[in-house]
This record gives structure tokens, sequence and C-alpha cells, in this order.
């Protein structure tokens, strides 16, 4: 752990502790917060309201009720002092998300180029080449946090952040990926658009994409992406949407 004051742990209110792993993103780093929610679920047992991971950090919910926030915090100070990583290795499912990378779903791909200095292909390719781990959900229901983009690849959030973002787009902001599972604002760079369908009530556990799942977004023409039930509508370039 590269900081010397980490792990540290956060109150989070009267029924959470936020554990701060790491003060850096790296891939790595799942392995450890993986066991650490893992340890967590062991010790905490029924008192346990809820987990929600993050790249550098776990925030650990409970029951104030049958625990109180110092035995709280004396059972992760002796999960920290014992935990070792997880070896998932190619563990979690592999996920291929049929995209179609075009400017008019994707209207952030030529200013990405031009940010990068690449071709548009050159994007895509370098995109679509890499598998990614899914490192938080959060945002929105079934929103995925994805990495670590390709060095190339990386490039500020928007200054003026859409006010919707259609179900499905792709993109890239920092050193994440993700794709919108819903219509919700967004400030990240739209690339492309997927066909798959990232969050569904009536599918167990909603979220098509779980922490430690694979993706690689596989490229696909116009009528492939279609034909999977992507929606082809068309949006307005971030530059033209702050025109007006």
């Amino acid at each position: 752990m590269s900081h010397s004051d980490l792990p540290r742990l956060e109150p989070a209110g009267i029924d959470g502790w936020m554990v701060r792993l790491f003060g850096t993103i790296e891939e790595n780093n799942l392995l450890w917060l993986t066991a650490l929610t893992h340890d967590c679920e062991a010790a905490f047992g029924e008192a346990l309201v809820d987990l929600v991971p993050s790249y550098t950090t776990l925030l650990v919910i409970f029951d104030p009720l049958q625990i109180s926030p110092w035995q709280a915090r004396e059972r992760l100070v002796d999960i920290l002092a014992r935990l070792v990583p997880d070896d998932i290795g190619g563990e979690g499912e592999l996920h291929k998300l049929a995209t179609w990378y075009n400017s008019s779903v994707g209207p952030d791909l030529e200013r990405v180029a031009e940010l990068s200095d690449m071709t548009v292909d050159a994007i895509i390719d370098t995109h679509s080449y890499q598998e990614y781990r899914v490192f938080a959900l959060g945002f929105s229901p079934g929103f995925a946090f994805m990495g670590l983009l390709d060095d190339s690849l990386i490039c500020p959030r928007l200054e003026t952040p859409r006010p919707k973002v259609p179900a499905g787009s792709v993109a890239i902001a920092g050193q994440q990926t993700a794709a919108y599972p819903a219509v919700t604002p967004g400030g990240w760079n739209l690339i492309g658009r997927t066909a798959a369908r990232l969050f569904d009530r009536n599918r167990d556990g909603f979220s098509l994409l779980k922490v430690g799942d694979r993706v690689r977004f596989v490229a696909v023409d116009q009528h492939t992406f279609e034909s999977e039930g992507g929606d082809p509508t068309p949006i307005t370039p971030a530059r033209e949407e702050t025109r007006s």
C-alpha cells in the first residue's frame, strides 16, 4: 500500500465506516478490496447492512442496533490486521458488449481522437482491444466503473455535463470507461453505444455487470448493433450543446 497513513478508517455517520485502502487507482486494488468485502461479510454477519466498494475504498454500513460504531471499528481493525489479497486471477464473468462506435451515437469520438493525436479508427481499435475489470457499481443502478484505460485514451471529463445521456452510451473519462445503463446526466466523453441491456428489473440481481467481472467492448457495424436491439438515435456533440 503506497501511502504511509493507509489503510485508514473514516467515520461515515453513526452506521458506517469508510475503509480507505489506497490513494491511487490500480488494477491490483481489486484483489484487496474483494478480500476485504468477503472478510466483512463473515465478521459482521447479520449486523451488516451494505458494502459499497470503489476503486480505493470500501464503505461498510452496519446496523447500530446490533453493533456500536466502536465495536464495528474494532472488527475492521482486526480484519485489516490480517487482510491478504484474494487470488481472483481470471475469475469474474467475461461480458462481450456489442458496441457501435460512430460519431452519431458517440459525439465525442472525433474530439477524443484530436486530444489523443490519433485517428478515429485507432481510438476504436485501442478501446475495443482491451479487457476491462469492473471496479465498482454506482452513480446510477447498473452503472459500472471499469478500468484501466490505455494511457493513450486518457482524457478529462466534459467541462459542461450533458443533461441527458442515452442508455447504452459507451464513454471514457480519466483512466475509466463505462456504459450508461439508463438515461441520466453525464459528463464523460461518449465514443459509441452498446446494444447490451445493462440494467433490467426482471434480471436476477438487476445489473448485468458485477464487481470483479471482465468486459470487452466488441466493435460492430450499425446493422449488427440494431439487430441486437441497439437504439441508433443520434445525439448532439458536446461543443454544440454548450453553444445552445
